[in-house]
Parts: structure tokens; C-alpha cells; sequence
């Protein structure tokens, strides 16, 4: 398992059990209408997936997968900081991501979304 997969398999069970009890009613409606959900990694040693079901199940993978919604690109040093510390202040100083988006609900999870990942 490659350190991106590694960092993004930690945080699967806490997006797991805060996302689920939320899918239910007039909220879990609206969050429903974001998913299923795929957001990519990739820096210059390796990539990763994220997705998020529309059941609220997360499962990572190798790779960037063909129908992401959103696509990050950074250093390896900055992006394995970003999502082990989940804090911008403890980023190491460079370039800033480059973060692409494929679809509007992908942007706008993101806009939402992105401190959760250190972004």
C-alpha cells in the first residue's frame, strides 16, 4: 500500500461514522444529491482515490480513477503532510496545489470539504 493510500485508508473510518447518521431526511437528502463522490490524489510518486458511495461508504484505491470529481496535485512532501497533520499551518512551504474539478458537485463538496484533507 502505497503512503498516499495509507493516509486516506485513515481517514476512511471517521468519514464513514460522521457521514452515514447524516444521510437520513431532508439533510441526508441534499447530501445524498453529492454522491457517489471521487476524489483523486496525485503527486510526482504516486496516486490515490477516494470514494464515497452514496450510502456513505468510503473505500480508497491505487491510482486516479477515470470518473473522478475532483482531482488534487501537489508534492508528496506537502500532500502526505496535508492529510497526515490536517493542518495548513504545518504544510511544508512550496507550490500550491493544483486542484481540478469534473463535475459542479465535486466543486462544491470540495469548497466544503477540502480543510478536512489539510487543503
Amino acid at each position: 500500500m502505497s503512503e498516499l493510500e495509507s493516509l486516506l485508508s485513515s481517514l476512511r473510518s471517521e468519514i464513514q461514522s460522521e457521514l452515514r447518521p447524516r444521510l437520513h431526511g431532508l439533510v441526508g437528502r441534499v447530501i445524498r444529491g453529492y454522491l457517489p463522490q471521487v476524489w483523486s490524489f496525485r503527486t510526482e510518486l504516486e496516486s490515490a482515490s477516494l470514494t464515497v458511495s452514496d450510502k456513505g461508504t468510503v473505500r480508497v484505491s491505487g491510482g486516479v480513477s477515470e470518473d473522478h470529481d475532483v482531482l488534487v496535485r501537489w508534492s508528496q512532501k506537502q500532500l502526505t503532510a496535508a492529510l497526515r497533520t490536517r493542518d495548513k499551518d504545518q504544510i511544508p512551504p512550496g507550490a500550491a496545489p493544483s486542484i481540478s474539478f469534473r463535475t459542479h458537485r465535486g466543486k462544491t463538496a470540495f469548497s466544503f470539504l477540502k480543510a478536512r484533507f489539510g487543503l
